[in-house]
C-alpha cells in the first residue's frame, strides 16, 4: 500500500504568513483591523504607544466577531479612538475597509489582529489599493481556523478546522496545504486521494 503525506508530517514553505506582535509606528493615520480575539492584540499595540492620545486622534478601529463567535468589542468600544466601526462579520465589514482605503493616503499605518482569514483578506485589499507591504503589520491571535481555496474547483471554503476536509464546492477530499496565496488570501487543498479513490487518512482537528 502507497504511504501518503499527512498533513502533520507536510513541511511548512515559505510563502507561510509570519507574524508578530504589533508595534505602534508614527503616522497620519492608524487603520487597526481585528476579529475576535485580535482585540486584545489592539489594546496591547495602543498600550505600547508613547503618546497615546495622539494615536487615538488618529485611529480608526474597525472589528468584528471572530470565527469561533467570540465577540470582544466591549474591549474596544471605551478605549476613545477616532473611529470604532463594528460589523457583524467579515463580507460585512470589507466594505467600509474598502471605502476607507479609497480615502487613505501615503503615511497610513495598517494594523491587523485576529484570525488568519480577516489578516488575509483586509491585507489583500489593502495591496490592492498600492500601499507598501511595509505599512502592514499582522498579529494573529486566537482562532487558526484556515480559508482554503481548491485547487481543483476554485471553490473557497471558510473557517477549515480539519484535514483533510471536503470541499464544501466540489466534494473532493482535500489536503490543507501551507501554500499561500495573497491573492486569494487563501490556503491551498489539493485531492488527497487522487491516485487511490476512497483512501483518505482519518480526518483531524488541527486548527482551532
Amino acid at each position: 500500500m502507497k504511504t501518503l503525506l499527512t498533513p502533520v508530517d507536510a513541511p511548512s514553505i515559505r510563502s507561510r504568513p509570519v507574524y508578530a506582535a504589533l508595534e505602534p509606528h508614527p503616522a497620519s493615520l492608524h487603520l487597526i483591523v481585528a476579529d475576535g480575539e485580535g482585540a486584545g492584540a489592539v489594546v496591547d499595540l495602543l498600550a505600547k504607544a508613547t503618546d497615546r492620545s495622539e494615536m487615538l486622534a488618529a485611529a480608526h478601529v474597525m472589528y468584528c466577531p471572530g470565527p469561533d463567535g467570540r465577540d470582544q468589542s466591549a474591549a474596544l468600544e471605551g478605549l476613545g479612538v477616532a473611529q470604532y466601526f463594528r460589523a457583524p462579520s467579515i463580507p460585512a465589514l470589507l466594505p467600509r475597509l474598502a471605502r476607507v482605503l479609497s480615502a487613505a493616503h501615503m503615511g497610513t499605518q495598517f494594523y491587523l489582529a485576529g484570525s488568519e482569514g480577516l489578516i488575509g483578506q483586509a491585507e489583500r485589499d489593502i495591496m490592492n489599493t498600492g500601499f507598501p507591504h511595509a505599512s502592514v503589520q499582522k498579529e494573529q491571535r486566537g482562532s487558526t481556523v484556515r480559508r482554503v481555496q481548491c485547487v481543483h474547483c476554485k471553490g473557497i471554503t471558510e473557517n477549515v478546522a480539519t484535514d483533510p476536509f471536503k470541499c464544501s464546492h466540489c466534494g473532493l477530499n482535500l489536503f490543507v496545504r501551507d501554500h499561500y496565496s495573497r491573492r486569494l488570501a487563501a490556503f491551498q487543498g489539493v485531492n488527497i486521494d487522487a491516485e487511490d479513490p476512497g483512501l483518505v487518512p482519518e480526518s483531524v482537528v488541527r486548527f482551532k
